[in-house]
């Protein structure tokens, strides 16, 4: 997977934002996977994929919906962004 920038994160909380809390963790886990598999189908087909984009997790978090971001950044979007740090040390971890 491309290199993690904020605004990566930022995207793809505001996407775990747009799921009920308990789909959150399972979400942040598919877009982790998706930016993923679509870097090693980047650097295999020399494009990006079609589907997940070029390997960012920004890609791949905006094929989903997202929510507004909150103006401050409340328990609810540091928990979601807490899952979605913990998704990507899993990843890591493979």
């Amino acid at each position: 997977m491309r290199p993690v920038l904020p605004g990566c994160l930022d995207r793809g909380v505001a996407a775990l934002l747009s799921v009920p809390p308990g789909a959150r963790a399972d979400l942040a886990a598919r877009i982790v996977g998706e930016a993923r598999a679509a870097d090693a189908w980047r650097k295999r087909m020399g494009r990006a994929h079609p589907l997940w984009g070029d390997g960012s997790l920004m890609a791949a978090a905006l094929r989903h919906p997202a929510a507004p971001l909150p103006p401050s950044f409340g328990r609810g979007a540091r928990s979601a962004l807490r899952q979605l740090l913990d998704a990507l040390d899993a990843a890591a971890g493979l």
